[in-house]
């Protein structure tokens, strides 16, 4: 393995991996000694990497736009438009448009034999049926999740019965037939899951569920 291709492992060793990732994870995953991981770990520091650790401790990754482009392979490559086409084939306009926009992206950053692989990427993905349109903006949905903010909003079950809902917002996530929101519900206290074409009038309130996030819960109620 060149040089190259060795510290271009390394990234990829210390994204893939939980941080912080010891130093001997990461040279088994390289195949070098602890002293040459060592040296690469300086040398990526050096090109612009954020690594935060130290040896005996770990070694956390934070990305940086000085750094040279990932090189992709092939299936990589597909795996990346066949994604992005889904987006922009099943999210919101404003969502399908990011997707839209980080392809081209993908495509000005590569090397010109890979972004011609990407622009004649041989996968694609066609949908036989429409997802309901959500009746709030996601966008702001989105935004709560991210911050972690609790949210308020009407909404209407399968039976026609309409409530009114408190809700911390932890994940949406994208079904076949609809896309909906896993949330702790304040009124029910537990997570459930609210379909976005039956939410109305949301409404991001000022206060923060950070501390008593569970991401258990999340994984747990999908």
């Amino acid at each position: 393995m060149t040089r190259t291709n060795r510290l271009f492992a390394l990234m990829q060793a210390l994204r893939y991996h939980r941080p912080p990732v010891t130093a001997q994870l990461l040279a088994d995953d390289t195949g070098v000694s602890l002293r040459t991981l060592y040296r690469d770990i300086e040398t990526l520091r050096g090109l612009g990497a954020i690594i935060d650790g130290t040896a005996g401790y770990g070694y956390a990754l934070t990305e940086d736009a000085a750094l040279p482009p990932m090189m992709f392979d092939d299936e990589e490559i597909e795996a990346l438009v066949l994604g992005l086409r889904d987006v922009q084939a099943i999210a919101d306009p404003a969502l399908a448009q990011a997707a839209a926009s980080a392809l081209a992206k993908l495509q000005a950053r590569l090397p010109a034999k890979k972004a011609h692989r990407l622009k004649h990427a041989v996968l694609s993905v066609k949908r036989s049926s429409t997802t309901p349109h959500p009746t709030v903006d996601v966008r702001a949905l989105r935004s709560a999740t991210w911050d972690e903010m609790t949210i308020e909003l009407d909404y209407i079950d399968q039976s026609g019965t309409a409530s009114q809902r408190r809700v911390d917002p932890l994940c949406v996530t994208y079904f076949q037939d609809a896309h909906c929101l896993l949330a702790w519900c304040h009124l029910r206290d537990a997570v459930r899951a609210f379909r976005l074409d039956r939410m109305q009038n949301m409404t991001v309130t000022s206060q923060s569920f950070r501390p008593r996030r569970d991401c258990d819960a999340i994984s747990a109620a999908a």
